[in-house]
C-alpha cells in the first residue's frame, strides 16, 4: 500500500496533517482543485507520464513510496522486508523556497521506515529515520530518485519499470535489491482517483507495481546472502484523504502463485463498523484491475495476538472472503503471519503499528504470499485523532 498506508494517520497526528470531514455514507462530493491551505488535490482523468510521475509531486502535501517483499536465499533462507519513504510538505507550493537554506530546508520533511524478518529464527528488526529536505534527504520531481540518509530508491538509467533499493537497519542488517516490474503499473480508482471518503479533498493518486522481480543481497550482521523474490511497490500522492470518524485501517497486498494479485483495504470507523469507502481490487495476469466495494468482501479476524511491547491486540491471522472474478465464486483465504512479532514501535512517529509478512492459505494449502498492515490498535492513534 498502503491505502494511505504504512502511516498516514501517524503523519496526520505527529505532523499536524488535516483530517477531512467524516462521511456517514460514501457519497463523495465533487473534488476541489486544492485544499484550504493551498495544496493540490488529485483530479480524475490525469494523464500520467512515466518515468516522470514515479518521482516527487511537491504541489501535494503527502506522498510515499512503499515496498514490501518476500526474499529467498540459496539455502532456503526466507526473509520478509519493508521499506517506506514518506515526503511531507510543510509549506504550500506558492510559498516553497522562501525560507531555510539549501542544506536544511524547512519546506519538506522525510520519514523512512525499514524492517526485516528472518523467518527461520523469527528475528525481526526495524528502524525509523526523520530528516529535513536537503543534503540528507530529497526526492526528484523528474523521475524516481528518493533518499533519506543512506536509504535510496532510484530508477535504473531513467527507466520507468526498473529500480534499485538500498537500505540499512541500524548496524544489524540491510538489503540491496534490483527490481524489475513483471506487469504494468496499476492506477487504482475511478478515472484514476482513489476516493477515501465523501469530502471534496478526500482522494489520492494510487499507483502500484503489484509484482516486481527482485534480485540482490540481504545483509545480516557480517553475512551477505544472495536473494531472489517478489516485491510489491505502492506510490501514493495526496493532500487530504482520511476522515475524523476513521479509527484506523487494515490493508493487504496479496501475490498469488497463479500470477494474480489482490489489493484490499478496510477503513475502520470509531464505532467498529467498516467504512463504506473501503475497497478490494483484483489484478489479473495482464495488469487489469477489477474493483469491488466495501459490501462485496469480508475482512474478519481469525484470532488475536497481543503485543508485549505496546499492549495492542492485533486481529491475527486474517480471514478474507471475496469473489473470484474468473469463476464468480466466493473464496476464503487465511493470511497467516510468518511471525506474530512484526510490530513497529513508532519510535519516531509515536504510533506503533503491525506490518508483516504472511503466507496465504486456501483450504489449508499455501497459494501465495502477502504483506498485511494493521493500524489504530495501539491506543496512541485513537488519542491523536480526538
Amino acid at each position: 500500500m498502503k491505502i494511505s498506508l504504512p502511516l498516514l494517520f501517524a503523519i496526520a497526528s505527529a505532523w499536524g496533517y488535516p483530517l477531512a470531514a467524516a462521511p456517514v455514507n460514501f457519497l463523495p462530493q465533487p473534488l476541489l482543485k486544492e485544499t484550504e491551505d493551498g495544496f493540490r488535490v488529485p483530479q480524475p482523468g490525469y494523464q500520467f507520464v512515466f518515468p516522470r510521475d514515479h518521482g516527487s509531486h511537491p504541489d501535494f502535501k503527502v506522498e510515499w513510496w512503499y515496498l514490501t517483499g518476500h526474499l529467498f536465499g540459496p539455502d532456503k533462507e526466507r526473509f520478509g522486508f519493508q521499506a517506506t519513504f514518506f515526503r511531507k510538505a510543510n509549506t504550500p507550493p506558492r510559498e516553497q523556497g522562501s525560507g531555510g537554506s539549501k542544506t536544511f530546508r524547512s519546506d519538506e520533511v522525510f520519514l523512512f521506515h525499514a524492517a526485516l524478518l528472518e523467518v527461520e529464527s523469527g528475528r525481526f528488526i526495524h528502524t525509523e529515520r526523520l530528516a529535513r529536505s536537503g543534503w540528507d534527504a530529497n526526492a526528484s520531481s523528474s523521475g524516481l530518485s528518493v533518499r533519506v540518509g543512506e536509504a535510496r530508491l532510484s530508477a535504473v538509467d531513467g527507466q520507468e519499470d526498473r529500480f534499485t533499493l538500498d537500505a540499512s537497519i541500524r548496524a544489524e542488517a540491510g538489503f540491496s535489491l534490483k527490481l524489475e516490474a513483471q506487469k504494468p503499473v496499476v492506477v487504482f480508482g475511478k478515472d484514476g482517483v482513489s476516493r477515501k471518503g465523501e469530502s471534496a479533498t478526500a482522494a489520492s493518486w494510487y499507483l502500484t507495481f503489484p509484482r516486481m522481480q527482485a534480485r540482490g543481497e540481504v545483509r545480516v550482521k557480517e553475512r551477505l546472502i544472495p536473494v531472489e523474490g517478489l516485491v510489491w511497490m505502492d506510490h501514493e500522492i495526496s493532500s487530504s484523504q482520511l476522515t475524523e470518524e476513521q479509527a484506523g485501517w487494515d490493508w493487504a497486498g496479496i501475490q498469488f502463485e497463479d500470477g494474480r494479485e489482490i489489493m484490499v483495504y478496510r477503513l475502520r470507523r470509531k464505532d467498529g463498523a467498516t467504512d463504506s469507502a473501503s475497497a478490494l481490487s483484483w489484478v489479473d495476469r495482464e495488469g487489469k484491475a477489477t474493483y469491488y466495494g466495501a459490501s462485496e468482501f469480508q475482512w474478519e479476524t481469525n484470532g488475536v495476538w497481543r503485543s508485549s511491547e505496546s499492549g495492542a491486540k492485533y486481529p491475527l491471522p486474517v480471514r478474507l472472503k471475496a469473489p473470484d472474478p474468473v469463476t464468480g465464486s466466493l473464496v476464503e483465504w487465511i493470511l497467516e503471519p510468518l511471525s506474530n512479532q512484526q510490530e513497529l514501535d513508532g519510535a519516531v512517529s509515536g504510533v506503533p503499528y503491525w506490518e508483516g509478512a504472511c503466507r496465504v492459505l486456501r483450504e489449508g494449502r499455501e497459494v501465495g504470499s502477502a504483506y498485511v498492515e494493521l493500524t489504530g490498535y495501539a491506543g496512541a492513534l485513537g488519542r491523536a485523532l480526538r
